[in-house]
């Protein structure tokens, strides 16, 4: 009997999790070997189980799945990341096959579709979304550097000039450099905005 597939969900809403993990644990090859619910988890959690699929949501308390792509890829690198979210947005897409996911989807799709999916990446393919890879072959690239996305996530949540500068380590200064910058990029008007314009583009 051929080995059956591990599998590692990370996913922050509890009910979808359990969900997804038990519609999985039906297909005959595939199994949860284990399930986090943070962002900060999963590098931790793939090293001790060693999963031959990390199932992978982006907005994640404690961490970013984007940012945590590229250290499960580099802690296990027989472990493929698949991205499952919400956000299909292109600027997300691109941000996560560069740093080496090997599918991204949207929890729209069927488990079916998913469990189908799991299996092409383990037979070498790159899977997305056809959809999104559609819009993301039209998407404008990001044109924010790494420190104006930086910036603009720390103001995001109405933090003060002086409040991303001490917590970047930056003069007020420099930030309000960056973020004329992101502004002046993102075609807005003041720095809600352009957060705004740059997370709904996936440029963040």
């Amino acid at each position: 009997m051929d080995r059956t597939t591990r599998l590692l969900i990370a996913e922050d809403q509890g009910m979808m999790r359990s969900a997804l993990a038990t519609l999985l644990d039906l297909e005959d090859d595939l199994t949860v070997v284990a399930q986090v619910a943070r962002g900060d988890e999963v590098v931790a959690a793939v090293e001790r189980v060693r999963p031959d699929v990390c199932l992978l949501d982006i907005e994640l308390p404690g961490r970013s799945g984007l940012d945590v792509i590229g250290d499960v890829v580099r802690a296990v690198p027989s472990c493929a990341v698949v991205i499952v979210t919400t956000f299909g947005r292109p600027g997300y897409l691109r941000r996560a096959l560069q740093a080496g996911a090997r599918a991204f989807l949207v929890k729209d799709d069927p488990v079916e579709d998913l469990a189908a999916a799991i299996r092409r990446v383990l037979a070498g393919e790159i899977v997305v979304d056809p959809q999104l890879a559609a819009r993301a072959l039209g998407a404008s690239p990001n044109p924010l550097s790494e420190r104006e996305r930086e910036v603009l996530t720390a103001s995001a949540d109405g933090a003060t000039i002086a409040d991303v500068a001490a917590r970047l380590h930056l003069s007020p200064s420099t930030v309000r450099n960056y973020l004329s910058a992101a502004i002046g990029k993102t075609d807005t008007r003041n720095r809600a905005e352009a957060y705004r314009r740059a997370r709904d583009q996936g440029w963040l």
